[in-house]
């Protein structure tokens, strides 16, 4: 049996496409859908009772005021599948995303299975947010922010199956990572010898934020939590993630640095605008005119976001020790 765990919170614009997904699925097998509301103050809970009313195969749990990773670990709790599966309520899973996660888990070879996270915009940022996630520029090195040929190991997956007796050996999810909670686990998984892989056929699509504002709040919000994780597991730090806070500090040197250093910041500065323009050229060209105009922001709002939670984030971490790991 597989108990499938749906943390959501506000989810009124994507919750009835998200459960038809749900219902799709082609596995089998016992399921559940266990989705676990966080406190909405939208419509998302009318419409979701309304939706899954008389199906004895969803359950809705209410936990007001709490984290996506204390809502994962109730779930995990109130679960009674012998697999475990994590779906997000603005994701869309493919039919068979639970037959073919169940099936690779049997292999017995791996600890985590899932596919690969595709941004598909429906409105003007959220769109120019998926465009720009097709480069290195906007993705990093995540190798699950594409969809590739093959099956391929990876640091961290987007949401993911288990069984639920690894997770349980884990301790489940550190609610003290919120917005890394994914990122965290995966870093304790693979300590304990797991392998992660991220099967194509198993691509989920999602919407990405719709405003600049929610993308640095989101990109923020990630590298904060990022820059903690990362005292406690160094692993999870990749090349690319030294470039954003590098950014964010030559904008600073620029401004209130001595003049010579204020100089050489500024220079660099002109050469990241430069690849800015350079790669949104690249990658906008066959897009709208409007689309490829805004890249550089996206770009821009993506990497200056992210690296400034990054400083805060490790600062903070210098001057907090205590916070306890789970085991």
């Amino acid at each position: 049996m597989i108990s499938v765990l749906v943390p959501f919170l506000n989810e009124e614009r994507h919750i009835a496409a998200a459960v038809a997904a749900m219902r799709a699925q082609t596995y089998d097998g016992g399921v559940e859908f266990l989705l676990i509301d966080g406190g909405s103050t939208d419509g998302t809970r009318a419409l979701l009772d309304a939706l899954v009313a008389g199906d004895e195969r969803f359950r809705v749990i209410e936990l007001p005021g709490t984290t996506v990773p204390a809502r994962l670990n109730l779930g995990l709790r109130e679960a009674r599948g012998e697999l475990i599966a994590r779906m997000d309520a603005h994701a869309l899973f493919p039919p068979r995303y639970l037959e073919l996660g169940a099936r690779r888990l049997a292999g017995g070879d791996v600890a985590s299975v899932s596919g690969p996270q595709i941004a598909v915009g429906d409105g003007p940022w959220s769109r120019r947010v998926a465009l720009a996630l097709r480069s290195r520029l906007g993705r990093g090195e995540v190798e699950f922010r594409h969809l590739s040929a093959h099956e391929v190991e990876v640091d961290s997956g987007y949401c993911g199956m288990w069984r639920r007796e690894l997770l349980e050996s884990h301790g489940g999810w550190n609610e003290l990572a919120s917005s890394g909670e994914d990122t965290e686990l995966a870093a304790r998984v693979r300590r304990g010898g797991g392998r992660i892989v991220c099967v194509p056929e198993m691509a989920a699509t999602y919407l990405p934020r719709e405003s600049l504002r929610g993308l640095a709040l989101q990109y923020g919000r990630y590298a904060h939590r990022r820059a903690w994780i990362a005292r406690r597991h160094p692993e999870v730090l990749r090349p690319s993630h030294a470039l954003p806070p590098a950014i964010v500090l030559a904008i600073a040197l620029s401004v209130l640095g001595r003049p010579t250093v204020a100089r050489g910041a500024r220079r660099v500065l002109a050469l990241y605008l430069a690849g800015l323009a350079l790669e949104s050229a690249r990658v906008g060209r066959d897009a709208p005119l409007a689309d490829a105009l805004a890249l550089p922001a996206v770009y821009a709002t993506m990497h200056v976001s992210w690296g400034a939670g990054f400083l805060v984030g490790w600062v903070e971490s210098l001057s907090d020790p205590g916070r306890p790991e789970l085991p």
